[in-house]
């Protein structure tokens, strides 16, 4: 039997470089992905989070569903916009995509 089985021998023990050598590319691409992705996201999810702290009543917003509208009234998550003089919806505060300037409204009508 040991005619057609050859004996297995060891590699020869490398040294503590060649254990380094295969951490680095993980972590190379641990850190690409860190800078490229994930704190980039993180960064702009703080930056909504902010913005949406910071709404208040008379703030001019577009929202996810591409209306814009006057903030009326806030009451915890939700708003109620104001589209124009007869229409009011009530939105998630969390869907505010953005803050205009005061008085865009006004140039638009």
């Amino acid at each position: 039997m040991l005619l057609f089985i050859q004996a297995a021998h060891a590699a020869p023990e490398q040294g503590g470089t060649a254990m380094i050598m295969q951490w680095v590319f993980p972590l190379a691409i641990f850190a690409i992905f860190y800078f490229l992705v994930i704190r980039p996201q993180s960064k702009r999810a703080k930056e909504h989070r902010n913005m949406v702290d910071a709404l208040t009543v008379g703030n001019e917003v577009i929202f996810a569903g591409g209306l814009m509208g006057k903030i009326k009234s806030i009451d915890g998550d939700y708003a109620v916009v104001s589209l124009n003089d007869k229409n009011d919806v009530m939105i998630q505060r969390a869907s505010v995509i953005s803050v205009l300037p005061n008085g865009t409204m006004d140039g638009l009508q």
